[in-house]
């Protein structure tokens, strides 16, 4: 429930904007996780999630940007071990399967990666499309999941 739950803080922050770690609780809460505040900040410390200015005076959380490689293994080997149950290239796409309901998580913490490789994704309830620039890039991201899933 823990990885279900972080999943979904991350999709959450991802596409909505949160000032205060209340309202993250509110809105787990409203998505089926009981949660407390003192959970949502064990969450927050452990995903890295920090608070960023908007620029108009207010702040909201965020995943880091621009950690790269580090971020891959930190934040996704969480998502992807616990909640990716196969992948496949096709020519320059990576199709992954995930269990239910997180597919959306995979997706905002591969776009997190702000890699130039990766032109786009597409996220539904346990599918998500990635497009890369070529089948080469495809087949490499394609084998660092694997990497990943095994353990490396």
């Amino acid at each position: 429930m823990k990885n279900s739950r972080r999943n979904k803080l991350l999709e959450i922050i991802a596409c909505e904007r949160f000032e205060i770690q209340k309202d993250l609780c509110k809105r787990l809460n409203a998505f089926g996780y009981e949660c407390t505040q003192a959970t949502v900040s064990r969450d927050v410390k452990a995903l890295g999630i920090v608070k960023v200015p908007c620029g108009d005076g207010t702040y909201k959380y965020s995943q880091p940007q621009g950690e790269g490689d580090a971020a891959f293994s930190r934040r996704l080997l969480t998502i992807f071990r616990e909640g990716v149950t196969s992948f496949q290239s096709a020519q320059n796409i990576v199709v992954l399967k995930t269990l239910s309901g997180l597919a959306m998580a995979a997706a905002a913490a591969v776009d997190a990666m702000k890699r130039e490789e990766i032109l786009g994704s597409l996220a539904g309830d346990d599918t998500v499309f990635l497009v890369f620039a070529d089948a080469d890039k495809a087949l490499g991201f394609c084998n660092r999941v694997k990497d990943l899933l095994e353990g490396g």
